[in-house]
């Protein structure tokens, strides 16, 4: 019996060693669900498919490639929000959009939307299949795009379509995961040492870009005596086995990172696009290194641009550079470091009290007792903060976030993902109670496949990022209070165990049980919600503001609020001196 062109794209995935699809059936979508059960694929049945596209784009991240699909209309605008973070991520995924029937199109049909209109800002590739002799071709050139380009590849399929019988193409059907080695010329290369031998003072930034560079960085960090720096998606990579390390820097950053930038003669900016110009020094030179030559010198003023893959530069770049002798320049920010550091623990020590637990305090333990491999996801916002200043890289511990695209709810589905692209690993989910209320239904998908994912719920009652960009600013918060249900128990009406945690002596317990535990469990941990975060650059005008705020706090008649957030984040005093 002869393939139909959705069993045609479902055997040209398994070739491509694709393990499941993240997707809500129905409709359009119905022929390719068919053809994907009688396959080696899995479906995955999310409850929204914004959770499936996140989920595929975790997956993607930590593997290399994922697919997601939506049916026609409301399908494909749910999923807008996971494709645009994995785009902006640049992680390789695959979208099929099934749609309508191919002779209604242009009709104003049920369910129509422009497929083309509707990815074409989050895509590299995006195109419309409407005849079964373009089937191989479409498909196997959105997966290069996809693979090659690091970012997401669009097909819309109407269901008309998905049941035509195939046809072979006479063009290739393979997927070709090239390695190239890229690096700057030897010219370059010449101008780049001359450089760095002249400066005394170097500093080394690394973002995502030196994920597989780690030994590489240390070394030329080891020979020029520079500090390293990085960025949020790099830390898990730069920070381990890393002596001259001094932490990250941006909006979530640590003062070390952001002072060894600012005090260098050179900087040295490896794999990162890092986004907060405001952060970035503009009296020192700065060379900035990336494999894509088109995001040179968009963040800063730059002496010399260069393109090139991070470990194959550094490799030919050792041997072109002298040994610095004078490490004062290093020894200076390491000792800043140590200061920083202490400084942290003061928010671990203080644990908080009933219904306030420190957040810091609770990132801290669990830091300690999860698996040295374990995969952490993050909710934007204060749980990203926590996440990038307590949770330590250890060479094999993965971090994911909506790091780029910044979107709340994405620690659940990313976690979702990991989980099962690798069961045989911890998946910890660290999640804003906003995060979790926003794609709650999907609690579900985790008993429904008996995923072990522990979900850690910093439940402050509050949008607490947003409440501190309204105070920094001079505005009382307004409209950022959570009534939030018994997280608990939702978690034991679908199926898993879940626990509330009040007091600070009842934290380590509970997240040890949580992490023992054999199969998901939720913990529900109340959090201060006056802890704030405040960036390592503290300007006066958000000292300015915070006082506006309070003060306005009070005259409002909000006087134990403002009270509270004054004595929960005295510490930040030692920040400003």
């Amino acid at each position: 019996m002869a393939k139909n062109v959705a069993e045609q794209i479902v055997e040209m995935l398994e070739n491509a060693n694709v393990k499941r699809i993240y997707a809500v059936t129905g409709d359009s979508l119905n022929h390719l669900n068919i053809a994907v059960k009688k396959s080696s694929i899995e479906w995955i049945h999310v409850r929204h498919e914004e959770v499936g596209a996140y989920a595929a784009a975790a997956e993607a991240e930590l593997d290399g490639f994922a697919v997601c699909a939506g049916s026609c209309g409301p399908g494909h605008v749910h999923l807008i929000n996971g494709v645009y973070e994995a785009h902006r991520s640049h992680v390789p995924m695959l979208v099929i959009a099934s749609t309508i029937p191919s002779e209604e199109m242009g009709m104003d049909y049920f369910q129509e939307t422009n497929t083309i209109k509707l990815f074409d800002d989050c895509s590299y590739y995006n195109q419309m299949i409407t005849r079964p002799e373009q089937v191989q071709r479409t498909v196997q050139t959105a997966m290069q795009h996809a693979i090659s380009k690091k970012g997401v590849a669009v097909i819309g399929l109407p269901g008309d379509v998905s049941e035509m019988n195939a046809e072979e193409a006479t063009t290739s059907n393979k997927i070709f995961r090239t390695n190239p080695v890229i690096r700057p010329s030897d010219h370059e290369l010449e101008d780049l040492a001359k450089l760095i031998n002249e400066s005394k003072k170097v500093t080394i930034y690394c973002g995502i870009g030196a994920e597989h560079s780690n030994a590489e960085v240390v070394q030329l960090s080891k020979l020029l005596k520079s500090p390293v720096g990085y960025s949020f998606r790099g830390k898990m990579s730069i920070q381990p086995n890393n002596p001259n390390e001094v932490g990250l820097t941006g909006l979530l950053g640590l003062p070390s990172a952001y002072h060894a930038m600012h005090d260098s003669d050179l900087l040295l900016l490896l794999g990162t696009d890092f986004p907060y110009q405001k952060f970035m020094p503009v009296k020192n030179k700065i060379v900035q290194i990336d494999e894509n030559p088109e995001r040179l010198g968009r963040r800063a003023k730059l002496e010399l641009g260069l393109a090139g893959d991070v470990k194959e530069t550094i490799k030919a770049l050792i041997p072109l550079l002298k040994e610095k002798e004078d490490d004062s320049f290093l020894k200076q920010q390491l000792e800043f470091y140590d200061k920083v550091k202490e400084n942290q623990l003061t928010y671990v020590k203080d644990s908080g009290k009933e219904n306030a637990i420190q957040p810091e305090f609770v990132t801290h333990i669990l830091d300690r007792i999860a698996a040295k491999n374990a995969i952490f996801t993050v909710d934007t916002g204060m749980c990203c903060v926590w996440g990038a200043r307590y949770i330590t890289g250890t060479g094999e511990r993965k971090l994911l976030g909506s790091f780029n695209h910044g979107s709340m709810a994405n620690a659940l589905p990313m976690a979702i993902g990991a989980s099962l692209a690798h069961p045989e690993r911890q998946v910890i989910a660290m999640c804003g109670d906003g995060g979790l209320s926003m794609l709650l239904g999907d609690m579900a998908t985790i008993f429904q496949y008996k995923l072990p994912v522990k979900l850690i719920v910093f439940n402050n009652r509050s949008l607490g990022m947003v409440k501190l960009e309204m105070e920094v600013a001079g505005m009382p918060d307004n409209e950022t209070d959570m009534v939030n249900p018994d997280f608990a128990m939702i978690a034991q009406a679908m199926g898993y165990p879940g626990k509330n945690v009040h007091q600070p002596e009842e934290v380590e317990q509970a997240i040890q049980d949580c992490l023992n535990h054999n199969g998901p469990y939720l913990l529900n941990i109340f959090t201060n919600p006056n802890a704030l975060a405040l960036p390592p650059k503290i300007e006066i005008e958000q000292v300015l503001g915070m006082t506006k705020s309070m003060t306005q706090l009070m005259l409002g008649g909000k006087m134990q609020e403002a009270l509270d957030t004054v004595k929960t984040n005295y510490k930040h005093i030692k920040d400003l001196l």
